[in-house]
């Protein structure tokens, strides 16, 4: 399973096989255009061969923003092109806030814990960038521990 999450200037991917995490990244230059995202993540699904690429859905409950809606519905174009299943999932938001969902995250797949965040960050500072990991990751657990109504649902 290929998780994919965009934010505002970078997008975080994690691969897990089962729930073993194998391979995860931040990208940075590759969300400048569409086309750059739709490339990187063509590369990402030829070299890591997933069944499933997980994005984010984008209905009222997405709270991103134009630009980055437009990135999340280019790779879920790219997935159906693809011989691979994609699979929409709201975005969790089970704890109080994406620093306690990423130490939480961060306990169960130690490699991540250097992608954590110093501190919590001040209403006026940016995003950290390893968030967009952690973001992947809630996305793919969602899949993973979600009703299986929704993985059918996807295969149609």
């Amino acid at each position: 399973m290929l998780s994919i999450a965009v934010a505002s200037g970078r997008a975080g991917y994690v691969y897990l096989q089962g729930a073993q995490l194998l391979d995860w990244g931040i990208a940075v230059k590759a969300v400048k255009t569409g086309s750059d995202l739709v490339g990187f993540v063509q590369l990402l699904i030829i070299d890591l061969k997933p069944d499933v690429v997980v994005t984010e859905k984008l209905d009222a409950g997405c709270r991103k923003g134009k630009r980055t809606k437009e990135l999340i519905h280019s790779i879920a174009v790219l997935a159906s092109h693809n011989t691979v299943l994609d699979v929409s999932v709201e975005r969790p938001r089970t704890f109080p806030s994406k620093y306690e969902e990423a130490h939480y995250l961060a306990g169960k797949h130690p490699e991540l814990a250097g992608y954590l965040p110093k501190r919590k960050r001040r209403l006026f500072d940016f995003e950290p960038r390893g968030m967009v990991i952690f973001e992947a990751i809630a996305m793919a657990e969602a899949v993973i521990k979600g009703p299986p109504e929704n993985l059918a649902a996807a295969l149609g």
